[in-house]
C-alpha cells in the first residue's frame, strides 16, 4: 500500500502541481463571484508572492464516485505542465450524488450503499498509487428544500451514511478527510442554512468562502502545501 507523507518542507517547496477531481463542490456551482472555493483557492495562489503553485479544476456536475473514477488519470494526463506525469497532490470531493433518492423520499439511492463502498475503494487506491492524497466531504443539505430539480430527494439520514463509508475507507487507506458534514451541522441550523444556494443542495457564495477557510485551517493540508499552519490570514 502507498504510504504518503503529508508534511512537506516550506523551504524546498518551488512548485507544486495540484487537481482537484469530484462533483459540483470542485466545480463550484453556486458561486457566481469567486467560482467555488478551488477557484478561490486558484486565485489566492496566483496573488501570492510564494512558490510556483498549479491547480486545476476538475470538477463536473452531477457525477458521482463512478463517473469520477472512470475519468481520474486520463483527466490530468492530458493537461498542460501535468502531460505526461503525476501531479504533487490530489484533492477528491464526491459522494453527495451518490446518496440521492430518486422519484420520491423513500425511493432507491442512486447508487447503492454498497456498490458505493466498493467503488469508493477502487477509487482511493487507485488515486493513491498516483500519488498523496486528500479528501474533502460533502455539505449537508437543506432537507426542507427537497427535492432537487423535482426528482432527486438528499436528507442528512442517507448523507451520513455515504459520508461515513467515505470517511472509513479513507482511514484504512490513510487519506486525510475532512468532514464538512459534521463540521457544518456543529455550527448550527441556521448558520448552515445560509451557507447554501436557494436550491438547497450546492454552497452559496459565502458557503464556498467558509468551506475555503475550513480547508486553509485544516492541517493535513496546510501541513503538505506549506510545512505550516501558521500565517494563513493573507489567503483567507
Amino acid at each position: 500500500m502507498y504510504q504518503p507523507t503529508y508534511a512537506r518542507s516550506a523551504v524546498a517547496v518551488t512548485s507544486l502541481k495540484v487537481v482537484a477531481l469530484g462533483d459540483s463542490l470542485i466545480y463550484g456551482f453556486g458561486d457566481p463571484v469567486g467560482g467555488g472555493w478551488i477557484e478561490r483557492l486558484r486565485r489566492n495562489w496566483m496573488q501570492s508572492s510564494g512558490p510556483d503553485y498549479a491547480l486545476y479544476n476538475l470538477g463536473i456536475r452531477g457525477d458521482g464516485v463512478k463517473q469520477v473514477a472512470q475519468r481520474l488519470e486520463s483527466e490530468f494526463r492530458q493537461r498542460g505542465e501535468l502531460r505526461n506525469r503525476v501531479p504533487d497532490l490530489m484533492i477528491l470531493s464526491v459522494g453527495v450524488n451518490d446518496s440521492a433518492r430518486l422519484g420520491r423520499s423513500q425511493g432507491r439511492n442512486f447508487t447503492d450503499l454498497a456498490m458505493f463502498e466498493a467503488e469508493m475503494i477502487a477509487l482511493l487506491e487507485q488515486a493513491q498509487r498516483l500519488c498523496p492524497t486528500l479528501f474533502v466531504g460533502m455539505v449537508p443539505v437543506d432537507e426542507a428544500k427537497m427535492p432537487f430539480q423535482k426528482c432527486f430527494y438528499y436528507n442528512h439520514a442517507d448523507q451520513f451514511r455515504y459520508k461515513e463509508v467515505t470517511r472509513l475507507a479513507c482511514q484504512h487507506y490513510q487519506i486525510p478527510y475532512l468532514d464538512v458534514f459534521s463540521q457544518w451541522l456543529e455550527r448550527g441550523t441556521d448558520w448552515y442554512r445560509s451557507q447554501l444556494s436557494d436550491d438547497g443542495l450546492h454552497p452559496n457564495v459565502s458557503g464556498y468562502q467558509s468551506l475555503l477557510e475550513d480547508v486553509l485551517h485544516w492541517q493535513p493540508f496546510t501541513d503538505y502545501v506549506w510545512g505550516t499552519t501558521t500565517n494563513l490570514e493573507c489567503l483567507v
